[in-house]
């Protein structure tokens, strides 16, 4: 296993072009145009509710439990837009990404924070991920960083694109079984840029789901 984050979760070719087919190709051009890939998908309703848990408040944004091993670990390093609904879309786009993890290191797709953070193809594309990790059995440990992110809102406002780059180099699969660190040496594949369109979800509340991802892997202008 030479890939420790999204989207490449094996280091089998067959699975890469499995999981680059539903997220979206590294060619993707939706940045060269105003209009936003998916901007028109409505938010669905969460399948699964919130379950009791012990975890810090911190960690129930939105009532739905997102904590993670203490060796799990996931840096957004980048400043909130001044735009309340970019902001929002923001901070929801970061809760996908550790409901993903979350479902990895609970070992299901049916986490309510996967449900509660992901619609349409963000929920498909959130699926795939997590069985691949199932299916390997790997969990994840180490630090994931994410950092140089903007934003750029439909003009209906009904829907934010969020795009960053992501750095797993310090970040690696880990056996269940044997506990085995999956290390690897740093190159240009701990690299990766991100697109996710955030569409609202239709309550008076600030939830955001993940509607679309597109990823360029072995991204150099992220390095």
């Amino acid at each position: 296993m030479n890939r420790r984050s999204l989207p490449v979760a094996a280091a089998l070719t067959a699975t890469a072009a499995l999981l680059l087919t539903a997220c979206g190709s590294g060619d993707d051009k939706s940045g060269d145009n105003d209009k936003i890939a998916g901007a028109d998908q409505a938010a669905e309703t969460p399948k699964e509710s919130a379950s009791a848990s012990g975890a810090p408040a911190g960690d129930k944004p939105d009532g739905v439990d997102l904590s993670l091993p203490s060796d799990m670990n996931l840096v957004f390093d980048w400043n909130k837009p001044k735009d309340k609904n970019e902001a929002a879309a923001m901070d929801d786009a970061a809760n996908y990404l550790r409901a993903i993890y979350r479902g990895v290191d609970k070992r299901t797709t049916k986490d309510a924070a996967v449900t509660a953070y992901s619609t349409g193809d963000g929920l498909h594309y959130a699926q795939v991920q997590i069985n691949e990790w199932i299916k390997g059995g790997w969990t994840a440990t180490g630090t994931l960083r994410h950092y140089d992110a903007t934003t750029r809102s439909a003009p209906n406002g009904s829907s934010v694109e969020v795009a960053f780059c992501a750095d797993a180099g310090k970040f690696y699969g880990k056996e269940i079984k044997t506990k085995k660190i999956l290390t690897t040496e740093p190159s240009i594949e701990d690299f990766d840029y991100f697109k996710i369109v955030m569409v609202k979800f239709p309550t008076g509340k600030d939830l955001w789901q993940a509607s679309k991802v597109f990823v360029e892997t072995k991204a150099a202008k992220c390095q």
